[in-house]
């Protein structure tokens, strides 16, 4: 693979203006402990590539990337470094840790899934939040092999199991299932088939299948894969995938989507074919509980108080869109709104789980928000810092309430945690 180095890196780095103090949560009594973030990979090249899906799908070129399928682009590490920038800047003035200090060996532990775009991800962001320290990144020592943490896969193979997820699975997609989901996006579909030409494509051509919405749908489990979907879902997912990233990445406006997107609205209707494959896939409870297993169990020990062992001050994991899905649902994360994005898992995305001490009772607290950049900020590649942040939106649990601060009580989120192993 390519190496994107550090000194490339520090060229495209604008310099970074020092930022002037600002009101802290510790100013108001409450005292930061420890930080977990789980953050999706950042901006890659589109999955999939010639001869695929969107090879198939229109009988227009696709714009040419130079980064390959699924990797993380060179943009995406400097997008990357501005978030570590600015994370390392808010524990900062949160008193986690001390400016222009590296962290002692304990105070971190950064875990990445083992694919170029996490591991890279891990990197860059570690160079912008700890640059010049030597913070450890682990990860399985053979790239390109799923590491079993992060890989969304069923672990059950009873009949059982298979029948009740499938049942979950469409009661997600909606009132009609899958047949019914399919219907309620047909006027995204409509906009892909304009958008592709599709009638003119090939998979049209050769195989006489010219209407995407007319495509058969059904959805799959197999123990130790994915779960899968067939149909417009699948691959209206896959080219509105390729779109967004075109337009993440900086493509002339003329050659996203070969200029036929016009609205916000219509981002949203591509947007939502990706959403709701993601959630129907990964978000149902019983899908959920089953694929994100190895992640709450993780999350278990981070969060389980040991009098022996001090708690690590920054903890962060690096994964996929799928583990975001199948997290948020496993702690019933109430519905919620990104201003400003496309997406409800979107690309570099990062959750946040922050334990609090308030300090007039000595109780411990837990706040949960969703810290991501908008789809300006990435397109523009626009340094982050705390007087340019990135967003940030207050998660809530169903059966944790949040009082005016977004602060849950710690000892009731962790009882969750251990409820959903």
């Amino acid at each position: 693979m390519k190496k994107f180095t550090s000194r490339a890196l520090l060229c495209c780095l604008p310099m970074v203006i020092p930022f002037a103090p600002t009101a802290s949560a510790a100013d108001s009594g409450y005292e930061l402990k420890q930080v977990f973030m789980f953050s999706r990979h950042g901006l890659r090249a589109p999955l999939a590539n010639s001869g695929s899906v969107l090879a198939t799908s229109t009988p227009k070129t696709w714009p040419k990337w130079e980064t390959k399928g699924g990797y993380l682009t060179p943009k995406g590490g400097v997008l990357e470094n501005y978030f570590g920038h600015y994370v390392n800047a808010w524990m900062v003035k949160e008193n986690l840790f001390s400016k222009d200090t590296c962290p002692v060996q304990g105070e971190t532990f950064i875990y990445a899934n083992s694919l170029q775009r996490t591991v890279a991800t891990a990197q860059y962001f570690t160079l912008g939040a700890f640059p010049g320290c030597d913070v450890k990144i682990l990860h399985q020592a053979e790239i390109g092999i799923m590491d079993s943490t992060f890989n969304p896969i069923i672990r059950d193979g009873s009949e059982q199991f298979k029948q009740s997820a499938l049942k979950a699975m469409n009661n997600e997609a909606g009132p009609k299932g899958l047949d019914g989901l399919n219907k309620q996006l047909k006027p995204a579909y409509d906009l892909l088939d304009k958008l592709t030409d599709y009638k003119n494509s090939s998979v049209c051509q050769n195989d006489k299948r010219c209407d995407l919405n007319s495509e058969p749908a059904e959805f799959t489990l197999v123990k130790n894969k994915e779960p899968g979907v067939t149909g417009p879902l699948r691959i209206g997912t896959s080219i509105s995938d390729a779109f967004i990233l075109q337009y993440y990445q900086g493509f002339p406006l003329q050659d996203v989507a070969w200029g036929g997107i016009k609205s916000d609205a219509e981002w949203n209707k591509l947007a939502e074919i990706k959403d709701r494959y993601g959630e129907v896939l990964f978000g149902s409870p019983i899908v959920a509980k089953n694929v994100a297993a190895p992640l709450i169990k993780y999350m278990n020990v981070i969060f389980n108080d040991n009098e022996v062992t001090k708690p690590v001050k920054f903890n962060m994991m690096v994964g996929h869109d799928s583990n975001v899905v199948s997290l948020l649902s496993v702690l019933k994360i109430k519905d919620y709104q990104l201003p400003g994005q496309f997406e409800k898992t979107p690309i570099g995305g990062k959750i946040v789980f922050e334990r609090w001490k308030n300090k007039s009772n000595n109780k411990d607290l837990i706040k949960i928000e969703y810290l991501y950049q908008t789809k300006e900020q990435i397109r523009h590649a626009e340094p982050l810092s705390l007087e340019h942040p990135p967003q940030r939106v207050v998660l809530e649990m169903e059966n944790c309430p949040i009082d005016a601060n977004g602060f849950c009580s710690f000892d009731d989120f962790t009882k969750i945690l251990k409820s959903a192993i």
